[in-house]
């Protein structure tokens, strides 16, 4: 839905922030007019390929996904409600945030600016053993899968970087047998992941979206011929390309889980299906 006109002025620009200037240095040439690989657009192959990949998952797993912070507002996570999703254009989880975004969105069209976004991704309803040790880490591919999404610039599995803060004691998943065999855990620091490895916990990534680079405000920037100028965006663009990015990393994420659940049927046709252990 680009209009190429819009970005006539930039034929020769590069914008601050985008990445114009770096695929002029390696190709050479840029798709200038709204709709090369470094547009946002790119990602609807993305959610039709994570369309078949839930399929491939089967029904038993879910996969939904949230905006948890616009700028520097987060969410309220004692108002965590999954059915407020449907009930506002943000997908937030939290009713009062979002109506506050609402207003913060209009406001930064106004302005001519943008705002960056943290999205949460769950997913529920994995079985344990996805993943591996070192090569093919069940991790390290949901961290690669969410990095390549346009604008996205960090990912943090669990708790992530909070985790850096926690004490041994306070950042152990502890367990216990639960009276039906399954290891039962008294939290989910981890993310549903260790060692690379599937829990058969809720699998929980956050990935963080960078404000969107075409914006309507004047910056300093230099030309395809080596002369300083100034950059000036015109046309429609995102005050938030987070809120577009989520069903996004929803996809990205069904994706990876797809694989992996794929390559452990493959690898281990015998595993069990839950995190059951033999009791004596």
């Amino acid at each position: 839905d680009q209009r190429s006109r819009d970005y006539g002025e930039i034929k020769d620009r590069f914008r601050p922030g985008h990445a114009d200037l770096t695929y002029e240095l390696k190709y050479g040439i840029r798709d200038y007019r709204g709709g090369g690989r470094s547009s946002a657009r790119e990602t609807a192959m993305r959610v039709a390929g994570g369309a078949v990949a839930r399929r491939v998952l089967g029904p038993e797993v879910t996969i939904r996904a949230a905006l948890v912070q616009m700028g520097d507002d987060r969410i309220d996570r004692a108002n965590w409600d999954w059915s407020a999703l449907r009930e506002n254009d943000v997908f937030c989880p939290d009713r009062a945030a979002a109506a506050r975004w609402e207003q913060t969105l209009l406001e930064v069209r106004k302005s001519g600016s943008s705002l960056g976004a943290v999205i949460e991704v769950v997913a529920e309803g994995l079985p344990p053993g996805l993943g591996a040790p070192i090569y093919g880490k069940l991790d390290a591919d949901i961290a690669a899968a969410l990095m390549s999404i346009n604008a996205v610039k960090g990912v943090e599995i669990g708790d992530g970087f909070a985790a850096a803060a926690l004490s041994g004691e306070g950042n152990a998943d502890e367990m216990r047998m639960g009276p039906d065999g399954r290891v039962q855990f008294g939290a989910n620091h981890a993310g549903g992941i260790l060692g690379g490895i599937s829990t058969g916990q809720p699998i929980v990534a956050r990935f963080a979206v960078k404000p969107t680079s075409s914006i309507l405000t004047t910056r300093q920037s230099v030309d395809r011929f080596g002369q300083d100028v100034e950059v000036l965006t015109k046309g429609r663009h995102d005050p938030c390309v987070g809120i577009r990015a989520v069903p996004v990393g929803e996809a990205m994420l069904a994706l990876v889980l797809a694989d992996h659940l794929l390559r452990h049927r493959a690898q281990n046709p015998d595993a069990p299906s839950e995190a059951r252990l033999p009791r004596n």
